[in-house]
């Protein structure tokens, strides 16, 4: 990406985004424990529980995928399913395994199968099992690679995949029930990378510590960009503080649902057939300009989240506390409606106790990975 030269007080966006209007800084509960932004969804979990009889009925919404994707389960497991269209529009992508081997061994085989795979530096590598972003790493050269995968831990997988050929991304939430044909978008944002713009004056620490958003997430920033955090950033240039568009990690978001267009919901209805018995989740989408998104044109699906993936326009620092609770609890009424469905055709909902085991898995293994570009 070339640089643009810009004033301080310009925002920057990615070429093909729409004109970032920044509103409210954050919003009071944007930044919120997670356990304390999901205590009415896990209330009426339990209620709604009590109606189907049933406390894991949600984890056959998508019964092709073990506990609908919930937690523990790899993307690896989703994304090998596609076929088709599908499958084609998914960034190309590769899982490996980590062993006892040698590390040089291992990166010299991940390095053939990138050559086999048909792309190459930069690319992205992430944990197969992991949510929110977490591990999430852009990789420039063989160094880093080596050193990012010596971080995993023998028997985890890492998946590696195509950088996209755009910027633009969008988190678009797609369901589909199970006794009906046409799918619906429920929910479309837009996820913009941060910037703060230099001035040939101020080091980084200054430009975010006197950005109006930026200023106030420096502990998202800091452990992120302490090799640059002293150095003053030429004027006009754009400094990137996130790669990975994940709102924990400090990622901007904005409801962009007036973009939900018919062509767009007919496209990925068509897509998502490619996917059996797929019925509820978000796909993480580079697009090249919000004219072909609506069209469904010139897309790439980067990453497609399930069970436990949330709408997220939530996130945009404009919605209300009202409309966001809203939002999630009726994606979990959908959960169960879709698993009560998925039961009548004969799937039988999992223990509680694989459950527990899969969630155990994923927080242990996020603690060896590094930190989120």
């Amino acid at each position: 990406m070339q640089s643009q030269k810009l004033t301080p007080q310009q925002c920057y966006v990615s070429p093909g985004m729409p004109p970032l209007k920044l509103g409210k800084t954050t919003s009071f509960f944007e930044f919120w424990p997670s356990w304390l932004t999901y205590i009415p969804v896990a209330l009426q979990w339990l209620a709604l529980s009590v109606r189907y009889r049933s406390l894991t009925l949600p984890l056959i919404a998508n019964p092709q995928l073990p506990l609908s994707g919930m937690v523990g389960i790899g993307k690896s497991e989703l994304l090998q399913q596609a076929s088709g269209e599908l499958e084609h529009t998914i960034l190309p992508w590769f899982a490996v395994e980590k062993t006892e081997l040698p590390l040089a061994t291992q990166v010299a085989a991940i390095k053939d199968q990138i050559d086999a795979a048909g792309f190459t530096y930069p690319l992205v590598c992430k944990p197969d099992i992991g949510c929110r972003g977490v591990g999430v790493k852009l990789i420039k050269n063989d160094n880093e690679l080596m050193v990012n995968f010596n971080l995993y831990p023998a028997s985890s997988k890492m998946v590696v995949q195509k950088l996209a050929d755009f910027e633009p991304e969008a988190g678009i939430f797609f369901t589909r029930n199970p006794d009906e044909s046409q799918g619906k978008i429920i929910s479309l944002a837009l996820k913009y990378t941060p910037y703060v713009i230099g001035d040939g004056r101020k080091t980084l620490a200054e430009l975010i510590a006197s950005d109006e958003r930026a200023g106030t997430l420096t502990h998202l920033y800091q452990s992120r960009h302490k090799a640059n955090w002293h150095n003053v950033i030429p004027a006009g240039e754009p400094y990137r503080l996130v790669f990975s568009a994940s709102h924990s990690k400090g990622a901007i978001f904005r409801d962009a649902n007036n973009l939900i267009t018919e062509q767009l919901n007919a496209k990925l209805t068509s897509l998502m057939s490619d996917l059996p018995d797929f019925h509820y989740g978000r796909l993480d989408v580079k697009f090249k300009d919000v004219e072909s998104l609506g069209k469904g044109e010139n897309i790439q699906i980067v990453e497609i989240n399930t069970a436990s993936s949330e709408p997220l326009h939530i996130w945009d620092s404009n919605t209300s506390l009202r409309s966001a609770m809203s939002a999630l609890l009726y994606q979990y009424k959908l959960l169960f409606q879709y698993g009560d469905a998925n039961r009548t055709r004969g799937f039988k909902p999992p223990s509680i106790r694989k459950l527990i085991r899969h969630w155990r898995l994923e927080q242990k293994l996020s603690s060896y990975y590094a930190e989120t570009d």
